[in-house]
């Protein structure tokens, strides 16, 4: 039945139904009369089979929404709502067809319900529907709209819903365009009407159980398909001496966020440590040598548990007995800047390090310090931790001390000749950079000197022209190559021993 495909036996009752239709338009003998009341009989019977077994998968996704919620609690909402529209429209049927056999005293005498005044009184009213008739429309109209509502816009079923409950006019064998509930009800003995509206009903019953046997196997499919898979290497052991041969498996591994273990056992204490499906490893390593990782992991299935067990190991290495310092910018630090300097130790927390300096000061914590070397030559950092173990480790690193490099004066962040006029000059500020250090100084010029071919030197006071400069700047012609050396300094508050002069070739 699973998507929308007909049994042999569902096949073979429809086309009996077509078959006693066609009759019905030569001659109906008492004959057809009862045979579509055993079809009805066979129908009902089929309809209560059907029902049974949607209510054990209705049941059965009901348990594994309260066993997995992340995963099926909202198919189990789905299959709530359509259960719900189902059994109303299911109802309204089964109380339509009572209403129209209600003075039929026995009601397996279909040869006396010949008659078909009762449904074309109940739907029909001259050439146009009573309410009731509209009624019977917008119930099937309704049914179909929303189960489709539910499913969404891309569900397959939405083909198999519009097929077995649409309304659309119907065009007779004449090519006359018939309305749909004048083409399938007016004209036609009780009996057929009767057996029509429990076909009806059947396709009710064998719309719930694809729909429901396609959202269990649908995750089923999710679930097992290979995109949830990942490749797990599994090594014989997870430390191994060089020389060695390196010896395991690798194997596919399903994980599944929504699968959420009701209890953990790890090395035989319960644990509780569970992330998105996923059982968090968080213990203490050990003494060194080859630990166990071993347990169980118990999953509720069917409202029995079920459990899952797991095996793996570990190897804890020898503690370290030298620390790892490295100087973040070169192995040099510098007079008077704060450098960075990274501490660690292997298998040594940062916190428990014990970090100190001679040859400048130093300060941080956590692996990042900062040291400021002084007036000598070396800078030594000294590093200590003491291991769980008891073990004492101490270590220690020396750092050369060098001056800041030299500094290049600049003007409109360019450096040695510079083009530029005149006038450009004696506005520009004078400038020192440091184009290829590591560091990010903020430089700052405070003072410079001024030569003009054939002229005094002006000292000016600042990283701009004064007056006076900009006087003996006026004296200059086109083509004169103007100095500025003599640049003071600092960087980031240090004096920088020397600033390498800019020279300014005037273009006019």
């Amino acid at each position: 039945m699973a998507g929308g495909k007909m049994s042999a036996r569902q096949k073979m009752i429809n086309l009996m139904y077509l078959v006693f239709i066609a009759m019905l338009a030569m001659n109906m003998s008492k004959e057809v009369l009862s045979a579509f009341g055993f079809m009805n009989e066979k129908l009902t019977e089929n309809n209560i089979s059907t029902t049974l077994k949607n209510n054990e998968a209705y049941a059965n996704l009901a348990t594994k929404a309260r066993e997995q919620a992340a995963k099926f609690d909202k198919l189990n909402n789905q299959a709530i709502q359509i259960k719900s529209y189902s059994l109303e429209f299911y109802t309204y049927l089964e109380e339509l067809k009572d209403k129209m056999t209600l003075d039929i005293e026995d009601k397996q005498d279909y040869e006396a319900m010949d008659k078909t005044a009762s449904f074309d009184e109940y739907f029909f009213k001259g050439d146009k529907f009573t309410s009731e008739g509209e009624e019977f429309l917008n119930k099937i109209n309704g049914y179909r709209t929303d189960v489709s509502a539910v499913l969404g816009k891309d569900s397959k079923f939405l083909s198999i819903l519009t097929k077995r409950f649409s309304t659309n006019d119907d065009t007779n064998r004449d090519g006359k365009t018939i309305k749909w509930l004048e083409y399938r009800f007016k004209g036609f003995p009780l009996v057929a009407s009767i057996t029509n509206l429990t076909q009806m009903q059947a396709d009710i019953k064998n719309t719930e159980a694809d729909i429901v046997a396609d959202l269990l196997g649908g995750k089923l499919e999710e679930a097992l398909s290979l995109d949830n898979y990942k490749g797990i290497v599994a090594l014989d052991k997870n430390a191994y001496f060089a020389g060695e041969k390196v010896t395991g498996k690798i194997v596919l591994g399903r994980y599944d966020a929504t699968m959420i273990p009701d209890n953990v056992i790890l090395n035989g204490r319960d644990y509780k440590n569970i992330q998105a499906g996923q059982v968090i490893i968080d213990m203490p390593a050990g003494n060194v040598g080859s630990h166990d990782i071993k347990g169980q992991i118990t999953f509720t299935q069917d409202e029995k548990p079920v459990n899952v067990d797991f095996e793996s190991s570990y190897s804890v290495i020898p503690e370290p007995s030298n620390a790892v310092v490295s100087a973040d910018k070169m192995n040099v630090v510098y007079r008077g800047l704060e450098n960075p300097i990274s501490v660690s130790l292997p298998g040594v927390s940062d916190t428990n390090l014990n970090v100190s300096a001679v040859g400048g000061s130093l300060k941080g914590s956590r692996g990042k310090y900062i040291i400021k070397p002084g007036a000598g030559k070396i800078a030594t950092i000294y590093v200590s931790a003491k291991l769980s173990s008891g073990k004492k480790v101490t270590s220690k690193k020396e750092f050369r001390i060098k001056d800041i490099p030299a500094a290049m004066g600049s003007v409109r962040g360019q450096y040695g000749i510079v083009k530029m006029p005149k006038s450009g000059l004696s506005n520009a500020p004078i400038t020192a950079g440091l184009p290829d250090f590591e560091f990010d100084l903020t430089i700052k010029v405070q003072s410079f000197k001024i030569k003009v071919p054939r002229k005094l030197t002006v000292v000016v006071n600042g990283s701009k022209l004064n007056a006076r400069a900009k006087k003996l700047l006026s004296t200059a012609k086109r083509g004169d190559m103007i100095t500025i050396f003599g640049i003071e300094a600092t960087a980031d508050g240090v004096r920088i021993k020397e600033v390498r002069p800019v020279s300014i070739d005037l273009i006019n």
